[in-house]
């Protein structure tokens, strides 16, 4: 019987639930004068297009968001492929919103990192942001901030062109960084944690990343800011996942309940 147990929990972690993507979806009030959605992804580790990432695809023609942001970890982590970013450029020039689609880094990117960054990710109709912001609508910015576990946030930098009472949405790597910004901006996306990737039931995860702090997954408040952080797409170390489905979170911000 044990050996039966072991042989369906190896199946699910290694066949089934690493393409296995549950989609999330979250009403935030705010005072906008409509609402906006937005697809959030996150450490989506592409190695090109396979099953993941034609979901998210088909998920992105069939949802129409208004707004892609991508908090970091898009590449693969590999230090020896040298087609680790083509591959990443292979998925992202599908990936379209008709109010943009920003990245900030994760700590792949910084530990393996690709000249001319910016130019890369604007040749796939993307943009990075580094300690910056953007106004993306009158009503609405997004700020994106560099990774705190393998980077270098600069919460004042990155806040200086937008007005005191503009609503901000704030993007992020690693979820620890919320400790420092709750307070300052109303919503916050994150990834980093992968939701654990390997959680056994009634214990949780069996290994979790520097820069997680005290978040794993879903939603927290703290000082009236809100964290939403995504267990993400992909896989790191080893490509498994059990107990812990991928994610594509959608919030409909400026949603009226």
């Amino acid at each position: 019987m044990l050996f039966l147990l072991g042989a369906l929990a190896g199946i699910d972690a290694f066949l089934i639930e690493p393409d296995w993507i549950r989609v999330t979806r979250h009403n935030v009030k705010a005072p906008l004068r409509s609402p906006v959605k937005i697809l959030h992804l996150t450490d989506v580790h592409t190695y090109g297009i396979g099953p993941r990432e034609k979901f998210i695809l088909k998920l992105i023609e069939a949802e129409k968001p208004d707004l892609i942001v991508v908090t970091g970890d898009v590449i693969g982590d590999t230090s020896t492929d040298s087609r680790v970013y083509p591959r990443v450029q292979e998925f992202l020039q599908y990936v379209k919103a008709p109010l943009g689609v920003y990245v900030v880094r994760g700590n792949w990117e910084l530990w393996h990192p690709i000249g001319n960054e910016k130019a890369f990710y604007k040749s796939v109709g993307a943009e990075l942001l580094v300690n910056e912001s953007r106004r993306v609508r009158d009503d609405l910015w997004v700020a994106g901030f560099d990774d705190a576990f393998a980077g270098r946030p600069n919460f004042e930098r990155t806040m200086t062109d937008i007005a005191p009472d503009a609503y901000v949405i704030g993007l992020f790597h690693a979820p620890v960084y919320f400790d420092e910004i709750s307070g300052k901006i109303p919503l916050s996306f994150a990834g980093h944690t992968h939701g654990g990737q390997v959680c056994l039931p009634l214990y949780g995860p069996l290994w979790l990343p520097g820069g997680c702090g005290n978040y794993l997954e879903g939603w927290y408040e703290k000082n009236d800011s809100r964290l939403y952080v995504s267990r993400g797409i992909g896989m790191s170390r080893a490509q498994v996942r059990f107990w812990c489905r991928p994610e594509v979170a959608i919030f409909t911000v400026g949603a009226r309940s």
